[in-house]
């Protein structure tokens, strides 16, 4: 790699992770030499751009661009340049797309360019006295641009005015800020370009005191029965995910709705691209009740007036709420739109805010690289039903429970894993948010024993994504042993995890999915157990965990009927033995070791004597696996036409008459 582009990518990622200066995967960065341009690729964030996101075009083939004649259609005109971009590249089968400010990059002089949106640049930009305020703090350093709607027509802007200021100051300015928009700054070296914003920033920040860290603001628990019907209120037939976030700055914007004006429309491309035109403010939150009431009377004529369903709700007290297909896009709406809360802050301080009109909104709200950054801004991923679904894994940290998880994650869906050992769940976090998925994974340490404990997990689950899908109770003890080796405290102990456990998930779990049905009433739920062969089979000298996992199936049945007009369906999966997981094969306390202690094989020497004693028990001869799981809980999941059921996955062991 050119020592250059090393620079290049070192620079990204020096601005690309800091919030002040970029969100969202916006901004752009570029190097030039004589022939060629190396600019950041489309779809391809600054915090890790790498070599392959970039993407180098031909220079003399990008200063053509200037000179063609294009339609006079606005549409037709923008398609032309893009192709007249395509043609630039240096080597077209990568397939990267060119970013629309590539011309730009390209018609300034210096090696370098550096294009970034930073939060207390734009509270001066997007203000009415922008003009005035960077004219007397800048002088002629800086070249302030009104605002001009992007693509060729900024290009051409630019072009004209850069033209100009060559012509009065013999160099191109090194610093271009762009009226409700960002800043470019460019120079021979980044060492310089880093000088150069520090400059800014230390200028403007003697014109308006920047911000101090944001105070939060603890989650209020009424929108525990608010988020769920909101998800539903503002979802099709694939809900997706609610973020939230309140903090001392954004509750200056909530009180009422003349504050609320201040953060009503968008005041840059950004804002637009991601969380749309227009924002919802919800003004009566006293109660969860009064919090759906309004959105359900507001949302058919929001829909109505402005052609789509909001992405952005203000709740008054309660802070900024994101909707969006994944935690992630929702993650990213948050970001810009309380961006757009601090650089209003900013614009009061500098005399006011200065919005864009409509017709600047509708350029580009309906401007095909805009269209395109959407839907790059949009979670990938395959299109299937469980996309983005919200499930809960109890004991999900190790074995079957920690497989379960993976697998879910794996089809893009976000995963809560509930358990009591948080160096284990922790580290099958950090795991699973290292595969792809579009999916989120979260530890919440839980012991289903606990009411309280598995009430605050579902409390958890809707403040971190808005509501629930599937509640997976896979949390399980054994202790074996005969009438006259156990005693009540271990018999005590069995029975609250494996069978009251699973009545507090079942509880927890269908408080959220009833909210969810009475906004939805087509929508399902599920609830799965993951019980046992021992459910359908009692189990010699193991009393304790047969008879948690036969009341199991008991309670199975009972809450399907109970939960079946709320489209909440129940089921029990019934594994044989998992013989490679820890239950089985830990070697201190797994079953084998349990069972040869126990005297449970009669003649077995060794753990190798009691597992084969087992495997033969098996028609298919061999334990359970967990794919043999996952392939009846997808089956459970997605048919519409079972409940109260208790399914056998045991290779033929246990066969139902």
């Amino acid at each position: 790699m050119k020592p250059e582009l090393k620079e290049l990518i070192s620079i990204s990622h020096l601005y690309g992770r800091d919030k002040n200066y970029v969100i969202a995967g916006g901004g752009n960065t570029s190097f030039k030499d004589e022939s060629t341009l190396w600019i950041k690729a489309s779809g391809y964030p600054l915090a890790d751009l790498s070599e392959d996101g970039l993407v180098a075009l031909k220079r003399d083939k990008l200063q053509l661009i200037s000179s063609n004649k294009y339609s006079e259609n606005p549409s037709e005109r923008e398609e032309q340049v893009k192709q007249y971009l395509f043609k630039s590249l240096a080597d077209p089968s990568l397939n990267k797309r060119p970013s629309v400010e590539t011309s730009l990059h390209n018609l300034i002089q210096y090696s370098y360019v550096v294009h970034l949106h930073p939060t207390l640049i734009n509270g001066v930009l997007c203000s009415r006295n922008a003009k005035n305020i960077i004219n007397r703090l800048f002088g002629e350093a800086a070249l302030f641009i009104p605002y001009t709607d992007p693509g060729y027509i900024l290009f051409k802007k630019l072009e004209d005015e850069i033209i100009a200021y060559r012509a009065k100051y013999s160099s191109d300015p090194k610093i271009i800020l762009l009226e409700n928009h960002g800043s470019f700054v460019s120079a021979d070296t980044t060492d310089e370009i880093k000088s150069i914003y520090e400059e800014i920033i230390s200028a403007i920040s003697s014109e308006v005191k920047p911000l101090e860290e944001a105070i939060e603001i603890p989650y209020n628990k009424i929108l525990h029965k608010a988020l769920p019907a909101l998800r539903m209120l503002l979802a099709g037939e694939k809900p997706g995910v609610i973020r939230h976030r309140n903090n001392n700055i954004i509750s200056e914007f909530y009180k009422n709705q003349q504050e609320f004006h201040k953060i009503s429309l968008p005041l840059t491309p950004d804002i637009i691209v991601y969380c749309k035109t227009r924002y919802m403010y919800v003004e009566h939150s006293s109660t969860a009740e009064k919090i759906v009431e309004s959105v359900r009377y507001q949302l058919p004529r929001f829909r109505e007036e402005y052609g789509f369903t909001p992405k952005v709700l203000v709740i008054k007290d309660m802070g900024i709420f994101a909707f969006a297909e994944s935690f992630a896009s929702a993650e990213s709406v948050l970001d810009i739109y309380e961006d757009l809360v601090r650089i209003s802050y900013y614009a009061v301080k500098c005399g006011g805010i200065k919005f864009l009109t409509p017709e600047q909104v509708s350029f580009i709200d309906k401007w095909e690289v805009e269209n395109y950054r959407r839907k790059i801004a949009q979670a990938p991923g395959s299109d299937n039903r469980l996309n983005n679904r919200i499930a809960i894994v109890t004991g999900g940290a190790q074995g079957f429970g920690a497989g379960i998880a993976e697998a879910l994650y794996l089809k893009n869906m976000n995963v809560v894993i509930a358990d009591m050992n948080e160096v284990t769940g922790s580290a099958l976090v950090e795991k699973l948010s290292s595969l792809k998925s579009t999916g989120k994974a979260l530890f919440v340490k839980t012991d289903v024993a606990d009411p309280e404990s598995v009430k605050e997990l579902a409390m958890a689950t809707v403040m971190n994504f808005g509501g629930l899908d599937i509640m997976i109770s896979n949390a399980g003890i054994l202790r074996a042993g005969g009438l006259d080796e156990m005693d009540p405290e271990a018999f005590s102990k069995t029975t609250s995890v494996n069978y009251s456990g699973y009545f507090h998930c079942a509880k927890y779990s269908a408080e959220v999915m009833r909210i969810q049905h009475k906004e939805n009433p087509d929508y399902f739920s599920d609830i799965i157990q993951i019980n046992s062969k021992s459910g359908l089979r009692g189990s010699n000298r193991n009393f304790a965990y047969a008879g948690a996992k036969f009341g199991g199936i008991g309670l199975t049945q009972s809450f399907a009927l109970e939960l079946a007009p709320d489209r909440i369906k129940v089921n029990s999966i019934c594994p044989g033995n998992f013989y490679e997981g820890p239950l089985w094969s830990d070697p201190h306390n797994g079953l084998f070791v349990q069972y040869l202690k126990a005297g449970k094989v009669p003649g077995a020497k060794n753990i190798d004597d009691v597992r084969k004693f087992y495997e033969d028990q098996v028609p298919m001869k061999r334990g359970c696996r967990l794919e043999d799981v996952m392939k009846a809980i997808f089956y459970i999941i997605d048919q519409e036409y079972e409940t109260g059921q208790a399914i056998p996955v045991t290779g033929g062991q246990v066969m139902l008459g």
